[in-house]
């Protein structure tokens, strides 16, 4: 009898045990919006549409008992190429009300990967946490035998956990490497190694053993959202040849803001140029990033249309940001009663 009842009572204080440190695992919240990460070939269609869930992507995945508690928050099921203002809108809320728990971690979000930029650099601007925002994507759909969501998802999930990952801003993790949402792009179409950070490189890499940091973000803004309707960015691309009607046309048709695409330092022709003062002129703020992946645009040529004269026009250059980035940028600040040349750049150059 004495060896049964010290029998049970060492196996109530193993499963006391096992409960309490269940309960002392972190929590993760896993916020799922769709993308190929959520998708599987469709027998009719016979190619990818969304069909799992957020649920099903962390079934794939079990080890990730191993380290936290995970969480599914499915707020849509969509491309990423539908992702718009709006839903960046309802997304920060959730990140941030997610966020406030005191017993979360950090939070994943699975996301597609053509906007995948836009939303890490939106985020980064409006999340006020310093806990991990991690986003996540895959390069391969759900039916596919080298389906990579499992592992972005899992990696997502150790990063979240591990002290280092805070303070770090947004990040972006795929294929076992780490990048930060400002300087990050995809820049392959089908590569399960397609998102790389130009000149900066990566923020770390995600090991076997343990995740790596070897540097921090600095170059990081904070935006408050103050309005859930954006006010309209076009962005509009210069190229040999180009004459300025559809920058002209978005100033007519009621754009609040224009990027443009410009080429090198942030140069364009002559017709280009007059149609950017033609903006200018009526009020609309002007910022001009550039088509080439890395570099910053600089105000240096003084020819008509060089990136010197942009500036004395009164346009605001991009510093590194992207065209796409630029319009996130430009579009928080303007919503938030920013404006202004020197105002806009000065937000540009931080």
């Amino acid at each position: 009898m004495r060896n049964s009842k010290s029998f049970m009572a060492g196996l109530a204080f193993l499963v006391s045990t096992a409960a309490f440190g269940q309960q002392q695992q972190p929590v993760v919240a896993l916020i799922a919006t769709g993308g190929t990460i959520a998708m599987k070939i469709d027998p009719v269609k016979k190619a990818p549409v969304p069909a799992i869930s957020g649920d099903d992507l962390l079934a794939t995945v079990p080890d990730v008992a191993k380290y936290a508690k995970v969480e599914v928050n499915n707020i849509s099921n969509v491309p990423s190429d539908y992702m718009d203002p709006t839903r960046w809108v309802q997304l920060t809320k959730a990140v941030q009300d997610t966020l406030a728990r005191p017993e979360v971690a950090g939070v994943i979000v699975s996301h597609g990967t053509d906007t995948l930029e836009e939303t890490a650099y939106w985020l980064d601007l409006t999340i006020t946490s310093d806990k991990p925002v991690i986003l996540i994507g895959a390069q391969r759909n759900a039916s596919e035998p080298d389906f990579d969501g499992p592992h972005n998802l899992l990696n997502a999930v150790r990063i979240a956990v591990d002290p280092q990952a805070k303070g770090k801003g947004v990040m972006l993790a795929m294929n076992s490497q780490i990048n930060a949402a400002r300087e990050a792009t995809k820049t392959h179409t089908s590569s399960v190694e397609t998102f790389k950070s130009g000149d900066f490189g990566f923020l770390g890499v995600v090991d076997n053993d343990r995740v790596v940091f070897s540097r921090t973000p600095l170059r990081r803004s904070l935006v408050p959202i103050r309005t859930e309707k954006m006010p309209e960015i076009e962005i509009v691309a210069m190229y040999g040849g180009a004459d300025g009607r559809l920058l002209r046309s978005a100033v007519d048709n009621g754009a609040k803001g224009i990027v443009v695409q410009a080429l090198g330092w942030g140069n364009m022709n002559i017709p280009m140029f007059n149609a950017v003062k033609y903006a200018l002129s009526k009020n609309i703020p002007v910022i001009i990033s550039t088509r080439v992946p890395n570099g910053r645009v600089l105000p240096n040529y003084g020819f008509e249309g060089g990136g010197k004269t942009l500036a004395d026009a009164g346009a605001v250059l991009a510093d590194d940001l992207s065209p796409a980035k630029a319009r996130i940028l430009l579009m928080l600040l303007l919503q938030s009663g920013v404006n202004g040349q020197s105002a806009l750049q000065a937000a540009f150059s931080r």
